[in-house]
């Protein structure tokens, strides 16, 4: 068939109202938006259809023309046992590594010893001028940052080559960890000598980060993992401002971690309307704008304990909605998690998760998939004005740091949490294989032998904790 016979003329489009017609005939008196008509956990409606904008912005990440980075976590307490996984990973395919050490709010109880030592044994005969390196955040960041900078030096690798990710997040930690060492005046003092000392080194990547995973595995929205984020990146000028560096030099420095789940458009407009936010930012900055960039990893409040295989579907649907949204680096969390630090196999599963949807689907073919498509675009939108009211409130609490000192971000994240648990409960929500379609058996599942650690108590500051739970937690009545 030629491809001119497919024209308005002998295909008129249906107007909205004529599909609106034939909808509510075809319900037959069900309610229209009772039967079709979602809303996010910002209250954002979500209709069944949109039509397609026409003047799109379309939302690259910061290399459009390469591959996001394929990030393996490193975060096993056994340091051989790290050393032979981080050569596994690379040997089979990733292309970056994020250290986890014990301590950090997203270890979960896991995680590398924070030792130089461990820094030096994991990396070490790993081609390092080849990877993406990032140190995840975790209460001695800054000490870290000290660690493989000495150990590049030792390697006489070429920072120009590496692309590096630093991890540096007070506001992550303090909610993440419930805990400061110092006090929030002693680190806002403090943070500016480091932050100069290794701009002198020349060391390139991101310095700090915005780490909103923390909210999200507490239960936070999409706008409130949003606005702790760009308040988080706020507080990071301020400090680089502090420093006596220009925030046009400083921005680029800037890097965000955020959680991708099985929810594909929302995740989508999510990163989408994290870098306009980023780009607003610097605007009333009045700087050039960078591009945010962006590591995204899959949720861990959306992994279920029973009938773990469902996890590898809900992971596959993350890292793709991650990937069209434009992030720069994912990393998966093994499906096997929810039982415990994950073996060779589970990490096999995560790895390839990348490989196939990048090298098989070559989803990273076309920059901004969704730009134009209605319904995204429309998300996006809706989510940047939520986010900013939200970023507005955190600002109007004194910042982000104060904010949590006082437990107000706390008590709107513990609110959403629990109005998400109420519709697990009641069957609004449903998560397969846990609360609908469940196993009739559910079989061991293998993990490698490592207990779960607590995270440290001790500290100058205190706030409550933004703890991760899992969702299938909350639909047991643990919330």
């Amino acid at each position: 068939m030629e491809s001119n016979l497919i024209d308005s003329s002998r295909f008129p489009a249906p107007s909205r109202e004529e599909w609106l017609a034939l909808a509510t005939k075809a319900l037959k008196g069900t309610s229209f938006d009772e039967a079709l008509v979602s809303y996010s956990d910002d209250g954002i409606r979500i209709d069944p259809l949109y039509e397609r904008l026409h003047d799109p912005r379309p939302q690259h990440r910061a290399q459009p023309g390469s591959m996001w980075h394929s990030v393996q976590r490193v975060d096993d307490p056994d340091l051989a046992r790290a050393s032979l996984q981080a050569a596994d990973d690379i040997a089979n395919g990733a292309t970056g590594l994020s250290l986890v050490f014990e301590g950090a709010p997203n270890a979960f109880g896991f995680g590398l010893p924070a030792t130089q030592d461990a820094v030096a044994q994991v990396l070490k005969d790993l081609p390092l001028n080849k990877l993406h390196l990032r140190i995840d955040t975790h209460p001695t960041s800054r000490l870290s940052l000290e660690w493989l900078v000495a150990h590049l030096t030792e390697r006489r690798a070429d920072p120009g080559r590496l692309t590096l990710s630093f991890g540096i997040d007070p506001a992550a930690l303090f909610a993440g960890t419930g805990r400061l060492r110092m006090s929030i005046e002693a680190l806002l003092a403090s943070m500016p000598q480091s932050l100069a000392h290794f701009f002198a080194l020349g060391v390139p990547g991101v310095l700090l980060e915005a780490d909103g995973r923390v909210c999200h595995n507490a239960g936070a929205t999409e706008a409130q993992e949003l606005g702790f984020m760009i308040a988080s990146a706020a507080s990071h000028l301020r400090m680089f401002e502090m420093a006596r560096q220009p925030l046009i030099y400083a921005a680029p420095h800037i890097g965000f971690a955020t959680a991708a789940t099985q929810d594909q458009f929302l995740t989508m407009a999510k990163l989408r309307a994290l870098r306009r936010l980023w780009t607003r930012v610097q605007e009333a900055c009045s700087i050039e704008p960078s591009p945010a960039r962006i590591h995204a990893e899959t949720s861990w409040r959306m992994l279920a304990e029973k009938d773990p295989e469902t996890n590898i579907l809900r992971s596959t649907i993350a890292v793709f909605a991650a990937a069209c949204g434009g992030a720069d680096a994912i990393s998966v969390l093994p499906h096997t998690y929810a039982h415990g630090l994950p073996d060779a196999f589970a990490r096999r599963i995560a790895r390839n998760t990348h490989l196939v949807l990048a090298q098989e689907s070559h989803i990273d073919f076309v920059g901004d998939p969704a730009a134009g498509a209605g319904g995204v675009e429309e998300l996006t939108d809706a989510l940047c004005r939520a986010a900013w009211r939200e970023f507005q409130v955190i600002e109007a609490e004194g910042g982000i740091l104060y904010s949590l000192a006082e437990g107000k971000f706390q008590q709107r994240v513990r609110s959403a949490r629990d109005e998400r648990a109420e519709a697990l409960r009641n069957g609004r929500r449903s998560i397969v294989g846990t609360t609908v379609y469940p196993a009739e058996t559910e079989r061991t599942v293998a993990s490698l032998a490592a207990p779960r650690r607590p995270i440290p108590q001790d500290g100058v500051m205190f706030c409550e904790q933004l703890a991760a739970m899992r969702d299938d937690e909350l639909a047991g009545g643990d919330a």
